[in-house]
């Protein structure tokens, strides 16, 4: 025979009861946020308005409060438990709402920008960006001008490139030009803009406006990227093309994109710096955004913001490029892009492979290529085997920035080979990197 369980005395029936209806309030509170919380980025997918994600974040939060808050305060004992369930909805949506207000919604710090510096000009091209840039002219310029495009997306430098002045005293009229979303230029009030087509057609509008028929491009990291881009939609008016240290022609062929990064290597307390700021609520959410609906990230953190966070990024990894510890960049005033850089990478992403393109395009190139730099190997081989005129030479001692940690060698490459001189390293055409 069975014998019954034994039962709480009834003098302690009472306060278990509370003490378990108490505890589901505390899962209930939780609950009702994270609601709150989907709600919030299921409506980003539908809208960009702030006050709406906001409205049906707290709306779904005050609701599922109430609803599952009924029977936790019917086992608590609660009188007039339709009531208490509304008030203790409305403590959970004020709590919720003053915790996101000092952390999501607190407004990232801004870094103050001085005004352009002088030399700084503007043009405002036919695509419908303000393109901020500086030249130097030749005194009796040759043809074929030189264009500089700078890496990123959106991580601008700051002026001519050292070797700017000896190009202009060779004849070539030199311009280096922050691109669209970028320093000094363009931010669009629709992100989606920035897409690897428009940085194309403001590149040929900025050939048009200067009045070349053809012109060199020398493109670093992601600016080597965007001219085999430019050179595949527009093959006939590039002379010749110099890329530095070039991001992927194509990251279709780079699975996941796992071709290297540079946070890989920068030193420990630099990457708990990266991890740190990116670690904020509010970056939290706007990379949460981004996933979703990027117009809405752009709402919720503006540009100025946004651009501020990428820039103290930028700070914290600037060293971490080359071979050895050498001493600190020097850091400059030109602004970062953030949306572009998420954007456009997310575009660059999806975009039809150009190598087939590229194949058929015999304009001169030169790759030079850091032994340490971090983009794995067979990126910069790839520019190798897709141009058919082009040659890859193996700078020693230099990182991802050539022209910093070589700036003799890279000089000397870069006029030999507009200068159709002899190059003083050979053409590597290996599959693996010299040893």
């Amino acid at each position: 025979m069975t014998e019954p369980s034994p039962s709480l005395p009834a003098s302690r029936a009472p306060l278990v009861r509370r003490l378990a209806g108490g505890l589901l309030l505390v899962v209930t509170a939780l609950a009702a946020s994270a609601a709150g919380v989907a709600a919030f980025l299921g409506t980003a997918a539908a809208t960009a308005s702030v006050p709406a994600l906001c409205a049906a974040g707290l709306v779904t939060l005050v609701i599922v409060a109430f609803l599952l808050g009924l029977p936790c305060l019917a086992l608590y004992g609660a009188r007039r438990r339709t009531v208490a369930s509304a008030v203790f909805a409305a403590v959970v949506a004020v709590v919720v709402a003053g915790t996101a207000t000092v952390t999501v919604f607190r407004p990232l710090p801004v870094i103050a920008h001085g005004p352009a510096p002088a030399g700084v000009g503007f043009w405002d091209l036919p695509t419908g960006s303000r393109i901020a840039y500086v030249s130097l002219k030749a005194a009796k310029p040759r043809p074929t001008p030189v264009i500089f495009l700078h890496g990123g997306p959106g991580t601008p430098d700051e002026g001519l490139p050292d070797s700017g002045a000896e190009l202009a005293a060779l004849g070539f009229d030199v311009y280096s030009y922050d691109q669209l979303g970028a320093g000094r230029s363009t931010r669009l009030a629709d992100v989606s803009g920035y897409t690897v087509a428009r940085h194309v057609a403001d590149l040929d509008a900025i050939r048009k406006t200067i009045g070349a028929e053809r012109v060199i491009l020398v493109g670093e990291s992601w600016g080597g990227s965007l001219t085999a881009q430019y050179m595949a939609a527009h093959p006939d008016n590039v002379a010749k093309a110099v890329f530095v240290s070039p991001g992927p022609i194509w990251e279709g062929a780079f699975p996941g994109g796992n071709y290297g990064s540079p946070w890989d290597r920068v030193a420990p307390q630099d990457r708990a710096r990266f991890d740190e700021l990116n670690e904020e609520p509010r970056v939290l959410a706007l990379f949460t955004l981004m996933g979703i609906n990027p117009e809405a990230a752009h709402a919720l953190v503006p540009d100025a913001e946004a651009d501020s966070h990428l820039h103290r990024l930028a700070l914290a990894g600037k060293d971490g490029t080359g071979c050895t510890a050498g001493p600190p960049t020097k850091p400059h005033d030109n602004p970062q892009g953030f949306y572009v850089n998420q954007v456009t990478n997310a575009d660059f992403a999806g975009i039809t492979d150009p190598r087939p393109a590229l194949r058929q395009v015999r304009v001169p190139s030169l790759i030079m290529r850091g032994e340490c730099d971090y983009v794995a190997w067979p990126v910069t081989r790839d520019y190798r085997r897709t141009l058919p005129e082009s040659r890859l030479v193996y700078v020693r001692g230099a990182g991802h920035a050539v022209e910093r940690g070589q700036p003799k060698v890279y000089r000397s490459l870069l006029l030999d080979f507009l200068l159709d001189r002899p190059l003083a390293l050979p053409d590597h055409s290996s599959a693996q990197p010299p040893k």
